[in-house]
């Protein structure tokens, strides 16, 4: 089969060989130059097309195209192939028509090829003038820009009135099947080379390019009723004056208006406005700052006098974070349609691009909940700068989510303002790429460029892309080619790096007055309905700053993206603080562990060594013992009882990085059948979602950051293949996770699982780096609390991450074991587990050393594996009674209260904090100065474990066993700190 597909890639490159001639080619959307001999059609990527085609016709012959067909059947039947013969010419012909890439002898087939894959070199896409979309000033020398061109294709000023045959696969002609070649250049440049330029060649699927063709060749389709462009001139009035109103009264204040892309308000109204009449419900958009304030007017329509008193910088109670990164979420009826739309603008830091999964997470968690599979009721929109667009590597990963089963959205609109600068970076220098939206082609998303400064051609594209999501349930780009008519911000001199471009901008009249000039001057409205339109506008918001002078408080109910009704009240305070029951039923934990050692699916065959595990988990089950892996296990299948979604997403989860997880199973003789246990509990429980991710950090993260935000009935967590992969996404957990309560009052319960532990395993793969996440918690190491009942509560409350199970969500930093997922020493009974027990945030000596407190010499204080060595170490030197050792089993919020008691009743003792990481690495300096705080710093607390260093763990086994072996001497040293100065 394999000899045969090579066989076949051969004659396929021979049998469509191009003409010989010597010029630049864009073929499929990839750029080469020709030798000037001869082209093969199918080389590379495209010959392995021949090879994908040929499995696809032996498994169905129906499932090609007729030509393929016929093509594989004559090889089959042993027949050469020469590329001159009429029926090869006849095939090359079928195969290329089928694609829309006519070429046969006529003219006017390789004519409209050449437009439809190459017009949008030499569209007009800049207003300015200035710049090529693609920076590249070169004209395909096969574009009939000039009268002379024509004598590439053998034409003639003479064969202009001459009539053509059209191909069958373009819509140019309408009704008619033959135009002349005068009418046929004219329509394709009205197509291909206007203010439209569209890129969609390189997609491998035939339907969904004649669709586009079709939406766009076709004569006719971009007229407007006179009542669509009064109302497309009434959207550009209020985004114009909005941006005028607010430099006006504030001229000297950040706010990174759209001055220069006003369009994009009306061209997010019309892609809202069509979706809405294809029926959905709920759209959530992510965007940056430029022209946020804007978007929250005139689109998610937030009323002006909320946006105006942000302004006033005595404002009382004011968010934590800039006016233009805030959010909102909206319910209203549109307009358009009269039905009801509910859209969601999502808060965002400064870092470009970082909100996209998070937008992507959060409609795909709405469409889960909603039963949503097609997207039919909820979609995403995102908006990018040029320079980020090409820049942020999370665009790209994004992207790979949107075909993936867990992930996929169904299809996300792209809206790209493309003011063809970065700050004060000249496109040439930001990106290798043509266009910034080059990163698209990689899932096949059609792009569609266009004028800014052509409003109804804004529109239709707009109209187009919206369909499109709609029809394919694919991504697509609208890249709107505008201009930054001021500086990067207000207060910003843009002449300083771009005077030519700054020069032309000052000259470029504003697209508001060119638009409402035409309609003027064809009648479709009056001068006087323009001023009276503006004049309108200027009083909503004139009355809407006199209303603003009177909020003198800011409402957090006016500024939430992702509100959970019935969770908190309308100041985004919990409307309960009381903790809920904890601890599980034996009957549910036994129930529980026999599914979890089980295969609920009749004739399905496991491997063998899984046949064991299972068997393993079946003997702790009985045994009433569990190790980590079964204890997650219960704990996941406790929500879903009590109908709670669990969603649990990383690289390898679904086994888990150390073959240990198992959580589905695969049939070892039927391929792709697969078993999910846990999904398998009850008849009535919530759904159980383990996925593996992508080799994706950032973009998966923050996906499921956004999954998380939707609800606070779920469990979400996202686990790292190892914990200090976290540090990829760090933008995520530093910008959203960490802050986005103090910012944006943003609750949510992500759950992150970092495995962590030094083993001698080398630096990467080693420390989850606690100390970062210590760091950024915001608990005060001198503030020493007031004990109550509701302490431990409040506490957590008051912090920025940590736990579940709460009347709150709060994000879970959990670093996770992995050589004691094996450990016979790290399992716990069921007695730990059953009602009425608890979370143990300490858990204090038990042993002989709490029997007698006041005969004990030191207390070492620790956290995770090390607590392993420091028991079998103390056991080997006989000093079960001399030493107690406590475990810390949350380390932030920091358990003052708890730990109190273990010094209290330890008066006479060192105090040691002991860990396996290095000095500047691991817990120590979080955990030294509230231990401090707590004695009122009347006592040292010692440090023991490795040196400080710039690595985070040796790649060395003897190494790392002679410093385990060092520290652990100085742990049980009762003389070290003698006659040492802390």
């Amino acid at each position: 089969m394999k000899l045969f597909a090579a066989t076949v890639k051969w004659h396929g490159i021979k049998t469509l060989r191009k003409p010989d001639i010597a010029r630049r080619v864009f073929f499929h959307g990839q750029r080469y130059v020709s030798s000037g001999t001869s082209e093969p059609f199918l080389s590379g990527s495209n010959s392995n097309y021949v090879e994908e085609m040929y499995y696809a016709w032996l498994e169905n012959p129906q499932s090609v195209h007729k030509s393929w067909d016929l093509f594989f059947r004559n090889a089959n039947a042993g027949q050469t192939y020469d590329p001159h013969l009429p029926d090869q010419l006849e095939r090359k012909a079928s195969f290329l028509q089928s694609h829309g890439l006519a070429q046969t002898p006529g003219k006017a087939e390789k004519l409209v090829e050449d437009h439809l894959i190459r017009g949008h070199h030499v569209a007009q896409l800049d207003p300015l003038g200035i710049l090529d979309a693609d920076l590249d000033s070169f004209v395909p020398s096969d574009l009939i820009t000039t009268i002379d061109k024509l004598g590439f294709y053998g034409l003639h000023e003479s064969d202009l009135d001459k009539v053509f045959q059209l191909p069958t696969t373009t819509f140019i002609g309408g009704n008619e099947n033959s135009l002349s070649l005068r009418e046929i250049i004219k329509r394709l440049e009205n197509t291909y080379c206007q203010h439209i330029g569209l890129e969609f060649m390189f997609i491998n699927d035939v339907e969904q390019c004649q669709w586009i063709r079709q939406k766009f060749e076709t004569p006719g389709v971009m007229k407007f009723t006179n009542e669509e462009k009064r109302t497309l001139l009434a959207r550009l009035v209020r985004s114009m004056r909005f941006e005028d109103f607010l430099a006006r009264k504030w001229s000297s204040e950040k706010r990174f208006g759209l001055e220069g892309c006003e369009v994009m308000i009306p061209a997010l109204k019309t892609i809202i406005d069509k979706s809405s009449e294809m029926g959905i419900e709920y759209v959530i958009m992510g965007m940056p700052h430029r022209g946020r304030l804007n978007v929250l007017a005139n689109v998610i329509r937030k009323e002006l006098e909320q946006i105006f008193c942000q302004f006033d910088p005595k404002l009382e109670a004011g968010s934590g974070d800039v006016k233009y990164h805030l959010g909102m979420y909206h319910e209203r009826i549109n307009r358009a349609t009269n039905k009801k739309i509910t859209l969601s603008l999502m808060a965002n830091p400064s870092h470009l691009e970082a909100v996209d999964p998070v937008v992507q997470g959060k409609t795909k968690a709405e469409q889960f909940y909603r039963g949503d599979t097609a997207g039919k009721k909820v979609m995403s929109i995102l908006l990018h700068g040029d320079a980020a667009f090409a820049g942020q590597g999370v665009v790209y990963e994004t992207f790979h989510l949107s075909d993936l089963p867990s992930y996929t959205t169904n299809g996300t609109i792209h809206v790209v303002v493309n003011n063809q600068i970065g700050f004060t970076t000249d496109p040439r220098m930001a990106r290798s790429s043509p266009y910034p939206t080059d990163v698209a082609r990689v899932v096949n998303a059609p792009i569609f460029h266009v004028n800014a400064d052509d409003p109804e051609a804004v529109m239709y594209v707009c109209s187009v892309a919206a369909e499109w999501r709609n029809t394919f349930n694919k991504d697509v780009v609208v890249d709107l080619v505008c201009y930054r008519r001021r500086g990067h911000n207000e207060m910003d001199e843009p002449m300083f790096t771009q005077p030519l471009m700054y020069k032309q901008i000052h000259k470029q009249v504003p697209v508001l007055k060119k638009y409402a000039d035409k309609l003027i001057a064809d009648g479709t409205v009056t001068l006087q309905e323009f001023e009276e339109e503006i004049a309108k506008y200027d009083r909503i918001c004139e009355e809407a700053y006199t209303r603003s002078k009177d909020n003198k408080i800011l409402h957090i109910k006016h500024w939430l993206d992702s509100p959970w009704p019935g969770f908190f009240n309308v100041d985004g305070e919990p409307k309960s603080m009381s903790c809920p029951p904890t601890g599980i039923s034996e009957d549910l934990l036994t129930h529980i562990g026999n599914v979890a050692s089980s295969v609920p699916v009749k004739d399905f065959k496991i491997h063998a060594g899984l046949s064991r595990i299972l068997r393993a988990r079946l003997e702790m089950t009985k045994n009433r013992v569990v190790d980590w892996a079964l204890a997650e296990y219960m704990a996941f299948g406790s929500f879903l009882k009590e109908g709670i979604h669990v969603r649990l997403s990383g690289q390898d989860v679904e086994r888990g990085t150390f073959s240990h997880r198992h959580h589905v199973l695969h049939d070892q003789e039927v391929d792709k059948r697969t078993c999910v246990p846990m999904n398998h509990l009850w008849e009535q429980q919530a759904p159980y979602t383990v996925c593996n991710s992508s080799l994706s950090e950032y973009g998966v993260l923050g996906f499921e950051l956004g999954f998380a935000m939707a609800s606070p009935n779920a469990l979400v967590c996202w686990e790292a293949q190892f914990g200090d992969f976290h540090n990829t996404a760090q933008c995520i957990i530093d910008q959203f996770i960490s802050s986005g309560q103090a910012k944006w009052v943003r609750h949510n319960g992500i759950v992150l699982l970092l495995p962590h532990g030094m083993e001698g395993m080398g630096p990467e793969h080693s420390s989850a780096r606690p100390e970062r996440f210590l760091q950024m918690s915001n608990d005060d190491s001198d503030a020493y609390p007031e004990f109550s009942k509701q302490f431990e509560v409040s506490q957590l409350y008051e912090c920025n991450w940590i736990v579940i199970l709460l009347p709150f969500r709060k994000p879970l930093i959990i670093l996770t074991p992995k050589s004691l997922l094996r450990h016979p020493e790290a399992k716990s009974s069921f007695d730990e587990m059953v009602s009425g027990t608890t979370f143990q945030r300490v858990i204090p000596e038990n042993g002989l050393a709490a029997q007698a407190p006041h005969e004990v010499k030191r207390v070492i204080f620790c956290t995770g594996k090390v607590y392993y060595d420091l028991v079998k170490e103390r056991k080997n030197q006989d000093l079960e009674k001399q030493v107690a050792i406590t475990r810390l089993e949350q380390i932030s919020p920091f358990p003052f209260d708890l730990l109190k008691e273990e010094l209290d009743k330890y008066p006479g003792a060192d105090l040691v904090w002991c860990q396996e990481e290095h000095k500047n690495s691991g817990y120590y300096d979080y955990v030294k100065p509230r231990f401090r705080t707590i004695v009122n710093h009347t006592r040292p607390i010692w440090y023991v474990g490795r040196e400080p260093a710039a690595a985070a763990a040796t790649g060395n086994k003897n190494t790392h066993l002679v410093s385990l072996r060092r520290f652990l001497d100085t742990a049980f040293n009762l003389e070290a700190f003698e006659g040492k100065t802390f």
